[in-house]
């Protein structure tokens, strides 16, 4: 079963909300990791997310970044086959928002919108 694995809090003012997070949850909240396309990741200002130890059954990490438009705070779903449920989203009533995209060191990552309008992003991890 896809759970969701991984969140994104996109923010006006980075510092701003990294002191927020960090002091109302206790979150970690560092710049992140090297990637080959630095000059992205600096105007993003993304930073990581680590909220606290991984439990069975729940998510314990994110992002936290400079925000680009008028977006709000974006779930991932982990999933096997992005390319299936893909394929199955717009069968389904739903819209592909962003193709897939492959991120390094990240994955393969695309956002989709429901058939009510709400954005939740799909996947597939990078193999260790």
């Amino acid at each position: 079963m896809a759970n969701i694995a991984f969140f994104d809090i996109p923010a006006d003012n980075v510092g701003r909300a990294k002191h927020f997070y960090s002091s109302l949850f206790g979150w970690k909240i560092n710049l992140g990791k090297t990637t080959p396309d630095q000059e992205k990741i600096a105007a993003m200002q993304y930073h990581a997310v680590l909220t606290g130890e991984a439990k069975e059954g729940t998510m314990n990490m994110g992002g936290l970044y400079k925000r680009q438009m008028n977006e709000t705070i974006k779930n991932y779903v982990e999933v096997e086959d992005i390319d299936a449920v893909l394929k199955m989203v717009e069968r389904l009533g739903g819209r592909i928002m962003m193709p897939k995209e492959m991120i390094p060191g990240v994955g393969l990552v695309a956002m989709i919108q429901d058939t009510e309008g709400n954005g939740i992003g799909v996947w597939k991890p990078v193999m260790q």
